[in-house]
């Protein structure tokens, strides 16, 4: 039995579409925006393999500072040079899938090309959408079992079966919790996670448990946060003018708060120009004292995560519920990114496959993507232990 083609694309048209499916995929992602192949970005983005013997592996290269104080006067260097200490970041790889099928002709009144072209935008967007979860949530340390807002993710269905939250039975590779690189999601390290306590107007050590509803955002908490960066020797990003910025990231109901803060409006309103053009007016955010602000709805928080003291599963340290000691209190994590805070394996471009089924009554569409992400870590010659290499979380209630 011979099956024709509806498309009837060369390799050449495949190859054209599979890259504007990417190139809406990167137009749309907020994490590729942050993207470079240089150590001077908040996330390196790895486009070669590693050679491994399995092949699916990439690697990002984290150098240290230097642990010596050298030789004095006209003691003997040679012979007592200083080795450089390099971790290799190993990121997993593993392939996300999505499609769209017609049901048949008489169902959808479309021809070919606009159901190609809905497809492109639609699934590019999926894409770029899911980069966009996966890179937040693995910065911040929560597992891909939960959405962003600290909800669950939905079931799925497989051969007529509806399946809910993974229990250990059900069909593996139907979730973004059954993905290699997945199980690499580790909470923030001890010496990169506060939790801002507004009353002190100070960061302490990250429990959730013990945040109080009056802990939003404010400015002395963007202060302290920088100073503590620095302190801890999280590399910023060098700017244009070789000066070190960090990157921060919260969700519009956070800025939203900070933005209500007296201190961080008597900021913007005297820093900035004068007239219709100052940030107060057009809601832009510039730089402050070398922090760029940024605000995306994919920082992960707890707005939709259930109330109540229990947790629901999550097992990287931050229970899958609201925070405080009830369990009520809607917050946010907070990131500040330096330098080479994520690693992201970005191999190729995605997929782009067409097939047909009812002899060419059913049309479908495709898409895959190789990709892996990872938050690098090293073993920190200051605090002697583990540490996350450029992100920092900060805990605060909305």
């Amino acid at each position: 039995m011979a099956l024709t083609n509806f498309t009837k694309l060369t390799t050449e048209q495949k190859k054209v579409w599979s890259r504007d499916v990417w190139k809406v995929a990167r137009n749309n992602s907020f994490v590729m925006k942050f993207a470079g192949s240089s150590i001077n970005s908040p996330i390196h983005r790895v486009t070669e393999l590693t050679k491994t013997e399995r092949g699916d592996q990439a690697v990002v290269t984290l150098v240290t500072d230097l642990e010596g104080d050298g030789v004095t006067g006209d003691k003997q260097l040679w012979d007592n040079e200083e080795e450089l200490k390099a971790y290799d970041q190993v990121i997993t790889i593993d392939q996300l899938r999505n499609a769209n099928r017609k049901e048949g002709r008489m169902a959808e009144q479309k021809s070919v090309v606009n159901f190609r072209e809905q497809s492109k935008d639609k699934l590019g967007y999926w894409m770029g959408d899911r980069f966009d979860q996966m890179g937040f949530l693995t910065l911040s340390g929560i597992d891909y079992r939960l959405r962003n807002n600290g909800a669950l993710r939905p079931g799925f269905t497989h051969n007529g079966t509806v399946y809910a939250r993974d229990t250990g039975v059900s069909p593996v590779g139907y979730a973004l919790w059954d993905l290699a690189y997945s199980t690499d999601v580790v909470a923030p390290s001890s010496d990169r996670h506060y939790r801002w306590d507004f009353a002190t107007k100070s960061l302490k050590p990250g429990d959730t448990d013990v945040l109080l509803p009056a802990d939003t955002p404010s400015y002395a908490m963007l202060v302290e946060a920088k100073a503590l960066a620095k302190e801890k020797y999280i590399r910023g990003v060098r700017s244009g003018g070789g000066d070190e910025q960090y990157h921060v990231f919260m969700t519009p109901l956070g800025l939203a708060k900070l933005k209500l803060d007296p201190d961080f409006l008597a900021n913007i309103r005297h820093a900035g120009s004068r007239g219709g053009k100052n940030p107060i007016f057009t809601g832009a955010i510039e730089t402050i004292d070398g922090l760029v602000i940024h605000e995306f709805r994919h920082v992960f928080n707890t707005r939709g995560a259930p109330a109540g003291t229990s947790s629901n599963g999550d097992h990287t340290g931050v229970p899958g519920r609201k925070w405080g000691v009830d369990g009520k209190i809607d917050g946010q994590r907070v990131l500040l990114l330096g330098a080479q805070a994520l690693g992201l394996a970005d191999l190729g471009t995605p997929y782009w496959n067409e097939d047909t089924w009812d002899y060419d009554n059913q049309h479908g569409i495709a898409v895959g993507k190789i990709s892996g992400f990872l938050k690098p870590q090293f073993h920190s010659i200051y605090t002697g232990d583990v540490q996350d290499f450029g992100v920092m979380a900060i805990d605060c209630a909305l």
